[in-house]
């Protein structure tokens, strides 16, 4: 019998402290000690506007935008950094407060350069929407016309444009207090003032790991991605081409958002439907290839283990996950001398890839040379894992072009395709089988779930024994999870493993990675396996989902996820009967030679600067 352990920390302080009572225009409410005016509107549903704050991120009160009256207070007060304080009386709709609103709002304006009508971020622009709020339509200090500041075009991801910036600092600290990448600061003073890299270099002279965190928290159109479509539609258009497309399983969860549906509706089938309808000869699911992974990596993790339990071997464990791209380059250049613990299984988006241009083209009677790879993700950062030199097979690149899951609701938009009124469809055989422990790929802890439903099979030739599957206490928002499994009752060659508690870790967001490699780096970490997703909450809260993003959305996206994979005839990837029949017919064997040759690679140590 297994059994598994999650750590928890939860404190409970019996003696609370007494509620605060404050009045808001004219209402009375009550909160605890240490509530800020802004989170106590938001409480009760009393709008104020905001464009530096963001639940993401710390708190810094620097745009004034949410400035409130407090009743015997000399200056009006920024909501978001005013704790409410007993007996206090807010205004947060006078005259005083609309008329500085207003003013901050006018100046941002005037120092912003304005083409909305063909910036990127038109229609999802906040400061955008706040003009219109407050009915900005002549400003007494008129808007710039031309840029003053070179754009930055230099990273493979994204563009980033100064005129547009408001210096909220949202995208600093993304990168700080989500990332720990510490990529861009304020630089110079006064009117001067911007936002860059250490001596403002371009973006891909510092050490930035494309994860599109920056761009995703970006209020304005001062940080946006690099875009694809273009190239895809001319792929589509060109009649020499067979032009496929994967999509993520973080994809489904998140695209209807882009149409008006509520954050994790799953439109999985109307989004075949679309991709179909708009030429994609072929439409696949990435998660044939998320089910690949883990085959390849629960052997590798055997592996590992037979190796360091059995064989002595050093500096094999703990083997941390490979899939998540931002991750991989972070740890190249922060932690490289760790470069060994890293799974060498490609991601699935590179997998599929590898196997599309190798054994489908093959079996089509296609030639390699007509394929174009494209793939829809949440993530910016899989953009540069596909240029990546390791990323290719006989000399191919594994994928053409990546589409962000904006740039694809984009497309769809741009077909005039209105996705609730499309029906239902299926992905194509045979690339478009998978299971449901693919589908949970998209959520932080779906990776370890999904390799331990697989590698305890393997182990014990048994299922894991939770109530259907769902291995709960991998699951979860929290920065870092530890967790544990007891092997018992292991069948040959399995037996070194009788009695071995498997030491699990998840983590989500670099900064939290940070301090488990620093750990590890250290010798005070003990795991024998660890998940690494670069973003919050995982793929599905990536730098390339439709915005804004918010805590909120993570969480139905999950729960989105795991209904799908609750609901899937298959929930374990080794019964993918299309991995099956893959390594029956072409690769032999998880980490076989030719699975090697095509499902893993090495990555490569970077300098810090």
């Amino acid at each position: 019998m297994a059994e598994m352990s999650a750590n928890a920390n939860v404190q409970i302080d019996a003696s609370a402290p007494a509620p605060i009572h404050v009045r808001i225009n004219g209402v009375t409410y009550t909160a605890q000690e240490g509530t800020t005016i802004l989170e106590l509107c938001r409480r009760e549903g009393i709008h104020i506007p905001t464009l530096c704050n963001h639940p993401d991120l710390t708190t810094k009160g620097i745009c004034r935008i949410c400035v409130v009256e407090v009743v015997g207070s000399r200056t009006l007060q920024a909501a978001c950094a005013t704790p409410i304080s007993e007996g206090m009386e807010i205004l947060t709709t006078s005259e005083k407060v609309r008329k500085s609103r207003r003013t901050i709002l006018e100046l941002l304006l005037a120092n912003h350069y304005t083409d909305c009508t063909v910036c990127p971020k038109n229609l999802n622009c906040e400061l955008q929407d706040l003009a219109n709020e407050f009915g900005l339509t002549d400003l007494r200090w008129k808007e710039r016309r031309e840029r003053t500041v070179p754009q930055d075009f230099s990273s493979p991801v994204f563009v980033r444009d100064n005129n547009k910036c408001i210096l909220c600092q949202r995208c600093v600290r993304a990168c700080d207090d989500l990332q720990g990448v510490y990529a861009v600061a304020n630089l110079f003073k006064g009117d001067r003032t911007i936002v860059g890299s250490a001596f403002n270099r371009p973006i891909a002279d510092i050490v930035c790991i494309n994860c599109g965190q920056c761009v995703a928290h970006c209020p304005t159109g001062a940080l946006y991605e690099k875009r694809s479509v273009d190239d895809v539609w001319r792929a589509i258009d060109d009649p020499e081409r067979v032009v496929v497309i994967q999509t993520a399983p973080a994809i489904r969860a998140a695209l209807g958002e882009a149409f008006g549906y509520p954050p994790g509706t799953r439109v999985t089938g109307r989004m075949v439907a679309a991709l179909k309808a708009m030429g994609f000869d072929h439409v696949f699911d990435t998660q044939f290839a998320a089910d690949l992974t883990i085959l390849e990596e629960a052997h590798e993790l055997l592996d590992r283990l037979k190796r360091t339990l059995v064989g002595g071997e050093k500096g094999l464990l703990p083997m941390t996950t490979s899939c998540s791209p931002g991750w991989i380059k972070y740890q190249e250049h922060f932690f490289p001398e760790l470069l060994p613990n890293v799974s060498t299984c490609k991601s699935p988006q590179q997998m599929f890839g590898a196997v599309l241009k190798t054994h489908w083209a093959k079996s089509m009677g296609i030639s390699a040379q007509r394929v174009v790879s494209v793939s829809a993700m949440p993530c910016t950062a899989k953009k540069f894992e596909a240029m990546r030199p390791e990323m290719s097979s006989h000399g191919l690149a594994d994928v053409d072009h990546v589409l962000t899951t904006r740039e694809l609701a984009g497309m769809i938009k741009q077909a005039g395709i209105d996705l609730k009124e499309m029906p239902e469809a299926s992905f194509d055989d045979p690339l478009g089988r998978s299971t449901g422990a693919a589908t949970i790929f998209g959520v932080t802890g779906g990776v370890m779930e999904a390799a331990l439903r697989t590698a305890y099979e393997v182990i014990t030739g048994r299922e894991v024994p939770f109530e259907h599957l769902d291995i709960v206490p991998v699951r979860g928002m929290e920065g870092v999870r530890r967790a544990s499994v007891r092997i018992e009752q292991a069948r040959s060659p399995w037996a070194f493993l009788e009695g071995v508690e498997l030491k699990l870790l998840i983590t989500h967001g670099t900064a939290n990675a940070r301090q488990v490699m620093t750990s590890l780096r250290e010798g005070t970490l003990d795991a024998h396996f660890i998940e690494i997703m670069t973003c919050p909450g995982g793929c599905l809260g990536g730098g390339g989902q439709p915005l804004p993003v918010t805590p909120e959305k993570r969480i139905a996206r999950a729960a989105a996820l795991y209904a799908e994979d609750a609901a899937h005839a298959q929930r374990k990837s080794h019964d993918n009967p299309a991995a099956q029949a893959l390594y029956r017919d072409f690769l032999g064997e998880p980490n076989s030679h030719l699975a090697h040759e095509l499902l893993h690679t090495r990555y490569v140590a970077r300098g810090r600067y």
